[in-house]
């Protein structure tokens, strides 16, 4: 480890087990209904969809154990949930889910390429902040729409997991989504019938899904998810642990999260990266008073996913009972924060805003060109705009 410098503790490992435990449980329940939303949007049934939530939760904790044991640093791993988010706003490919675990291998693949390849790093690296921000801005606000949506059509319902998030952000931002999701699941067992059988669902039911590579999909499924998991998750990742003082290899991580999401991907899981908002909880100071001993938050926070992991099958039978509204309302509420950063960032820099503006519309117009998502084509139409102003400011 270089950076962070401190005396040996001999403190209790609690501090660094109840962190790993609170990475978790934040990272399952704030976003588990985004991943979930974008399984069922690429057209997996609802055993396919729980069959994904269930590999990529297990995927993400055992490679979050064999990073930490391995690097002796507190190396936190996630699902890709911008990537998600891009799924659930994406028009399901013409060969159904199938072709959707078949973008989900070429992104694994993807990865690893960027972590044995130090171009395709370099090229990613490379993307303008603001049009890679602009184009998760796009993807995001559909999704960040429906709790406005979902308080008009079921008020009941809606409106106080919306009054809940509210509250809770001004006690403790972290566990506003935790909250937000136990009031909606409170309700939904309150006022839905869950289906027939829902305790047998508590059993992991893994569902292979044999690939389909429709060219299409790759190109606005794969890439699309490829760039945002690297800008969004993987390259945020490692600035928080480089703010903690903890400097790995990229190369060996990036290949370790790609095999992972190469590995789950035939059972419907879509990527593994490194984690951002739960990396800060397990490298902070609050995991444990020695640097040095952090990474036991990292091995417990991926035990904990493998555990959630195993209750996904619940999970899904739970969401697939209530209103489909009401679902992308509290994934829009565990995404808010995300669009506002991407958008943020989007316009920081005044000689791109406009090359960022026409990402962020094409991005979030939702069209699908020849089959290709709007996400890539945004990409495309905000990156020849921004050449177009170099140029001119070059001649």
């Amino acid at each position: 480890m270089d950076g962070q410098v401190g005396k040996p503790e001999n403190a209790s490992v609690a501090p660094a087990v109840a962190a790993g435990l609170l990475a978790s449980f934040v990272g399952f329940a704030s976003s588990f209904a985004v991943v979930l939303q974008g399984f069922l949007a690429m057209g997996a049934t609802p055993a396919q969809a729980a069959s994904g939530l269930m590999a990529v939760s297990v995927a993400m904790g055992l490679c979050a154990i064999v990073l930490a044991l391995r690097h002796r640093m507190p190396i936190s791993v996630a699902w890709s949930t911008p990537g998600a988010a891009l799924l659930a706003s994406s028009a399901m490919p013409a060969t159904g889910f199938a072709g959707a675990v078949g973008a989900f291998l070429a992104c694994g693949a993807l990865i690893v390429l960027a972590g044995t390849w130090k171009p395709l790093g370099r090229w990613v690296s490379a993307i303008p902040v603001s049009l890679a921000s602009a184009m998760l801005a796009g993807v995001l606000l559909g999704l960040c729409l429906a709790p406005v949506r979902a308080v008009v059509q079921l008020p009941a319902l809606a409106l106080p997991i919306v009054l809940a998030w509210a509250a809770m952000l001004r006690i403790s931002r972290l566990h506003a989504m935790p909250v937000a999701v136990a009031v909606g699941a409170l309700l939904v067992a309150a006022t839905t019938e869950l289906p027939p059988g829902f305790a047998g669902t508590l059993a992991p039911a893994p569902v292979a899904t044999m690939p389909a590579f429709d060219a299409a999909a790759l190109v606005g499924i794969a890439l699309p998810l490829f760039v945002v998991t690297m800008a969004s998750q993987n390259i945020p990742g490692m600035a928080v642990l480089a703010v903690n003082g903890y400097r790995p290899d990229p190369g060996p991580l990036l290949r370790m999260t790609g095999l992972f999401s190469l590995l789950a991907a035939p059972f419907g899981s879509h990527a593994v990266n490194l984690a951002a908002i739960t990396a800060a909880i397990c490298a902070g100071p609050d995991a444990h008073p020695d640097p040095a001993r952090r990474w036991i938050a990292a091995c417990v926070a991926g035990a904990g996913y493998v555990v959630l992991g195993l209750l996904a099958g619940a999970a899904a039978a739970v969401v697939s009972a209530s209103p489909p509204i009401l679902i992308e309302a509290v994934a829009g509420l565990a995404l808010l924060g995300s669009f506002a950063s991407a958008l943020s960032a989007a316009l920081a820099q005044p000689v791109e805003r406009e090359a960022a503006a026409v990402t962020f519309l094409v991005a979030a117009s939702g069209v699908a060109l020849l089959g290709v998502s709007g996400a890539f084509w945004g990409l495309l139409a905000g990156g020849a705009m921004l050449a177009l102003a170099r140029w001119r400011h070059a001649s």
